[in-house]
Order: structure tokens, then C-alpha cells, then sequence
């Protein structure tokens, strides 16, 4: 007993509160269930912001001297939610174990909303529902009001906006394959980032789902001592509740969130940013649509590489970035790895367009299997940069990365990548970028082809190739490869075989006798 104390003690406060939130979902399921959780999480963080404000305000010191708590316009100067009196965390504390709390939290939603027009549509009012019984929803609000211990609203932010991002990857998980459309494995888009360095622009993702791109390019900045009011970000999403999910999630962190739009026809029947070209894209579409609406769109003017096949978004999703770059954009995005072979319905030209009209692609990282939460279809990372054609030092290659190897197993249905890996991937790509363009110095790292992991291919090899892009077919084997021991390697799977068939009979022997006890 003593022993399960311990190891409960000693687990990351995000999985202890996950654990005790799941224990309180019951019956519900964890899609419904999801937007109780998180609903709470953002409820709890804009009242600790706003009672630190108001704190400071009934302190009335220095410039705050003579001010009135109660007044809207003082927290809105400060970039702080107001909160009227009855959606007040303590307030609902105090209510939390009345048989109406469902119908107190919904109202709380409903006035927080009405006094802060950004959060209009956004927040859930799902607590009144009967399948959420009033006890268990009393024991949510506790749980989650022992979240951030601090008064500090930087502190209640991080760790708040940290729980609220190990959730999203809970619920996803829960969720299964409807749960992958909001959320993209963190260390995807750690990868994804730290690849594009995105320290100032505009940064454009438009299938945002939950908006964790956002977030960690703010983090980026703030890790690498940048200015975070230097980025600026754009988005849209076509599925109103992921959508309020990505609002909460960026209100949570502090981020501005009025450029991320909403509507449902969906980044291709109704750009929301037209106009929009950006400085950095970063982007997990979802593979291999069938019903995107393209027949609709035969003659759309961001078609420059070719008209993307009815009955697959891949490479309408590729001209659509393209289109939305600006002449030193990059972007960095996932698709499935397919595309990077496939030459159906016009696509395989579409691809050479690409390569060889644009010149746009830099960059293609085949990623491990298993890294994510909705399909199990292997991915693959592109990455386009529009400075190909404008004295990029690589401008006549293509760097091929085959990560296949990489990652870890976190249970029985998913990997991760770890952040040695993320940072050798990261490395690597940095290392080609700048090795043609600077001398050999100490401490500076040079890029070289690395047997089975990386090779640095002129676009006259891609084209005898036929414009795949699997990095499989450049990268060549590991020199390991050449090593195997075969006899050392079949003794070992001997032994294990044998010592599997032993276990086996031990059972069975075991299951044999259970049996002979049972009296019928």
C-alpha cells in the first residue's frame, strides 16, 4: 500500500489529475466529456488571472491608486478577462456541492461570455446535461481547483495551460480516431517548429484543430529569448467545437487568437485569410480526404502545379499552402506518406510540378510508425520554402531524413519522438542549410550524408527516379546493416522461442489444474 503511495507521489501532477478526472467520467463519453474538463481548466485560469488583478486594484498602489475593482475596462487595459461576481471561481466552490451546480457553471459560462465579446461561442455550456450527475461535477471542481497552488498569473498559466495540453492529448487518445482530428502529437509539432525556427511573422495553420502549432511557436520564441508579440497567427478551422477548443487553448497561454477563424465549408470552399501570405505555415491536414469539394473547384486559381485529383485533398492541401507563402515563406506540414509516391489521378505530375516549376521542396522527413492517435497510415513531413528560387544555398538539392527508426513507445498503441531525436532531425536539416554558406569552424556543425538516416540528393537524381520522394530510396541502409551477425542473431531468437514455449506450457499446466478444481 505504502509502495502505490509512493508512485503516486511521485507521478507528474498532470497524469494524478487525469487519473482522478477520468475516475469521475463514468458513463460519459470521453468526447462529450472532454469539454466538462476543459471547460473548468479555462473557467479556473481566467478567475485566477482575474483575481490577481483584482487584488492589485483593491490594493490601489502606484499607478492603480484610486482604481475601481469592479470596472471592466481596467482588466481590459491589461489584456485580462473580466469576470462578473457569479462566475467567480470561489463562487462556484461554494456552490459545488448543490444538486443545481450543473446549472450555476452554465450560467457562469453565459456571463463570462456576455462581459468578454472575443469569447462569444466559445465557451461550453454542457454541465446542466443529466448524464453529468451533481456529485460527480462537485468533484471536478474541486479537482480542478487544486491545479495552480499559486497567485502569480504567470504561474497559474503555465501550469494551467500545461494540464489543459496533457488533457487534449488524453481525451485524443480516448477518443481514438474522431480524437486526432483536434490534436497533433506534441512532438510532431515540436519537430515541426524547431525545423522552421519561426522567431518573427506571420504564422499561418489552416486546419488548426485545438491550435497546439500556436503554441509552441510562442513557446519557440519565448525558449530562444525572442519577442513573442514579433509573431503573429492566422488560422482556421471547420469544426466549431475543435474550433472553441483552439480558442481556450490560446486564451489560456496569453495569445491573441482574434485572426483564427471559424466557419464550416472549410479552408477550401471559404479561405478565411485570402489575402494572407505568410511568413511561416505549419499545418497537420487530414490525410487523404475524399469529400473535399473538388470538383467544385476545378479552375481555383491556387491550382499552379496542377488541378488536385476529386477524390484526394493531398495535394490541393500542397498547392494551398504554396498559395499562401509569401517569396521568403516557408511552410512544414504532414501528409501521408502516399503522397510522396503516388501518381493517381495526375497527382505523381502534380508532384514534379512541385519539384521542378516551383522548385518548392526543401525538405521530406519519413516519420516512425505509430505516432498517431487517429490512423495508423504512415506519415511523412514536406517541407516547401518559396526562398528556393531567391539565393537559398541548397536550391539544386533536396534533403531526404528517414526517421523510421526513431521514437519510443509510450504504450501499446503509440510512439514518440524524444527531444534527443527531435533535435538530431532539427540539426541535420540546420547543419544543410548553412554548411554550403559558411567555412569550416570549431563548434560550428557541418552537414554530411549519413548512411540509412540522410543523404543531400541533386534534383537530377530525384528525376531519374520519376519524382518519388520516399527517403528510403536515398538514404541507402545504415553501415550497421552490413555488421549483422546472422548466427548470433538466430541463437538469440532461438533461446527466446524456447523460453516462450516453456511459459506456455507453465500455463497451461497451471489452467489445466484450475480447471480439474472446478466442481459442476
Amino acid at each position: 500500500m505504502a509502495k502505490a503511495a509512493k508512485e503516486n507521489k511521485d507521478e507528474p501532477l498532470e497524469k494524478q489529475l487525469w487519473k482522478a478526472a477520468d475516475k469521475l467520467r463514468k458513463n460519459i463519453d470521453a468526447a462529450e466529456y472532454k469539454h466538462v474538463v476543459m471547460g473548468l481548466i479555462f473557467l479556473k485560469y481566467i478567475s485566477d488571472s482575474f483575481e490577481e488583478m483584482f487584488a492589485k486594484l483593491q490594493a490601489g498602489v502606484g499607478e492603480m491608486a484610486g482604481a475601481d475593482p469592479e470596472d471592466k475596462d481596467e482588466y481590459k487595459a491589461e489584456n485580462v478577462f473580466f469576470v462578473p461576481s457569479e462566475a467567480r471561481w470561489s463562487f462556484l466552490v461554494a456552490k459545488a456541492k448543490l444538486p443545481n451546480i450543473g446549472s450555476v457553471v452554465d450560467e457562469a459560462m453565459d456571463a463570462i461570455e456576455k462581459e468578454n465579446p472575443s469569447l462569444k461561442g466559445v465557451l461550453p455550456k454542457v454541465f446542466a446535461r443529466q448524464n453529468l450527475d451533481p456529485a460527480s461535477l462537485g468533484g471536478l471542481i474541486d479537482l480542478v481547483g487544486n491545479i495552480a497552488l499559486g497567485d502569480a498569473k504567470s504561474r497559474s498559466a503555465d501550469v494551467l495551460g500545461h494540464v489543459f495540453e496533457y488533457f487534449l492529448g488524453e481525451f485524443a487518445l480516448a477518443e481514438g480516431k474522431q480524437g486526432g482530428q483536434f490534436y497533433t502529437p506534441r512532438s510532431i509539432v515540436e519537430l515541426l517548429v524547431m525545423m522552421l525556427e519561426p522567431y518573427k511573422g506571420r504564422v499561418f495553420d489552416p486546419c488548426c484543430g485545438s491550435g497546439g502549432m500556436f503554441v509552441q511557436s510562442e513557446k519557440f520564441v519565448e525558449e530562444h529569448q525572442g519577442r513573442v508579440n514579433d509573431i503573429s497567427i492566422y488560422g482556421q478551422e471547420s469544426n466549431q467545437t475543435t474550433w472553441r477548443l483552439a480558442k481556450m487553448n490560446l486564451a489560456i497561454r496569453g495569445i491573441d487568437s482574434s485572426q483564427v477563424k471559424w466557419n464550416n465549408e472549410g479552408s477550401f470552399l471559404n479561405d478565411a485569410h485570402k489575402d494572407l501570405k505568410a511568413d511561416f505555415i505549419i499545418a497537420n491536414p487530414p490525410f487523404n480526404v475524399s469529400d473535399w469539394s473538388g470538383e467544385l473547384l476545378r479552375g481555383d486559381g491556387r491550382w499552379q502545379y496542377g488541378a488536385p485529383p476529386a477524390g484526394n485533398a493531398n495535394f490541393a492541401w500542397l498547392q494551398h499552402f504554396a498559395y499562401h507563402l509569401n517569396p521568403q515563406g516557408k511552410a512544414g506540414v504532414v501528409l501521408a506518406k502516399g503522397a510522396l509516391t503516388s501518381k493517381t489521378s495526375g497527382e505523381g505530375e502534380i508532384r514534379k510540378a512541385l519539384i521542378t516549376d516551383g522548385n518548392l521542396i526543401d525538405c521530406i522527413v519519413n516519420l516512425p510508425a505509430k505516432l498517431f492517435l487517429n490512423t495508423q497510415i504512415p506519415a511523412a513531413l514536406w517541407f516547401m520554402n518559396r526562398a528556393r528560387n531567391n539565393g537559398h544555398p541548397r536550391k539544386n538539392e533536396i534533403l531526404f531524413i528517414d526517421a523510421r527508426n526513431l521514437g519510443h513507445l509510450i504504450n501499446r498503441r503509440t510512439k514518440e519522438l524524444s527531444h534527443e531525436d527531435i533535435q538530431q532531425i532539427a540539426d541535420t536539416y540546420h547543419a544543410w542549410l548553412n554548411s554550403s554558406v559558411i567555412p569550416a569552424q570549431a563548434g560550428i556543425q557541418l552537414y554530411e550524408d549519413i548512411k540509412g538516416f540522410c543523404a543531400s540528393v541533386p534534383l537530377a537524381r530525384v528525376q531519374e527516379l520519376d519524382y518519388v520522394l520516399t527517403p528510403g530510396r536515398y538514404v541507402g541502409l545504415p553501415d550497421e546493416e552490413d555488421d549483422f551477425n546472422f548466427a548470433e542473431r538466430f541463437a538469440a531468437l532461438k533461446a527466446e522461442f524456447e523460453a516462450q514455449l516453456k511459459e506456455e506450457a507453465a500455463l497451461n499446466k497451471a489452467i489445466a489444474e484450475n480447471l480439474a478444481k472446478v466442481k459442476i
